[in-house]
């Protein structure tokens, strides 16, 4: 069973591997009939293949040298057009690139303009759940909770400062009982007088 996969997959890769250098081939015949200057970037794009399947792949990187060398060895036909033929060629794939950047970019552009406005119809959704004048309740509560916060803080601060006194006041008492014990030690321990 799983080498059945296996076969399968590896027969599906060769099959797309068949089609891409089939696109490759047809788009090579397509930019030497319009006397397109052939490069890598120009294939990848006009195949719809990936640059590094054209650097990759044996049988596409034989086609792509074999149509670079023929593409530099035969520049272009010697009819009017020759002269102004790069220049415009040149200018057509900066163009296309700059057409693809563009389409990417309003692609982008459309998505980010779909996930703002879902959050803004959550953000509406929850002021909708809110009911009139809430809004203005709960600003007020929070305020009067911050207030109360504060004077509770202040509370606590004087009421800690009272607790350290009161603690000093107590260990002092101690220190005072403990100093008036020793002086009356020798009074409670000495045998009674004789009356």
């Amino acid at each position: 069973m799983n080498t059945s996969r296996t076969d399968a997959a590896v027969q599906a890769r060769r099959q797309a591997t068949q089609e891409m250098l089939h696109r490759l081939h047809a788009a090579m015949e397509a930019m030497a009939r319009d006397h397109t200057p052939i490069t890598v970037a120009a294939l990848a794009r006009t195949a719809r293949v990936s640059r590094t399947f054209l650097y990759q792949n044996q049988q596409a990187r034989v086609l792509v040298e074999q149509a670079t060398r023929t593409s530099r060895s035969h520049p272009g036909h010697s009819n009017s057009r020759s002269h102004t033929q790069p220049t415009q060629l040149a200018w057509r794939e900066r163009a296309l690139n700059a057409e693809e950047a563009l389409a990417q970019t309003q692609r982008e552009i459309l998505t980010q303009r779909t996930r703002i406005a879902e959050l803004l119809g959550k953000i509406r959704d929850l002021e909708h759940d809110l009911p009139e004048g809430s809004l203005q309740r709960i600003v007020t509560e929070n305020t009067s909770l911050k207030q109360q916060a504060r004077q509770l803080t202040q509370d606590t601060q004087r009421l800690q400062e009272r607790l350290a006194s009161a603690r000093q006041n107590n260990r002092f008492l101690d220190k005072r009982v403990a100093d008036l014990e020793a002086q009356l030690a020798p009074y409670l321990t000495a045998p009674p007088s004789p009356p």
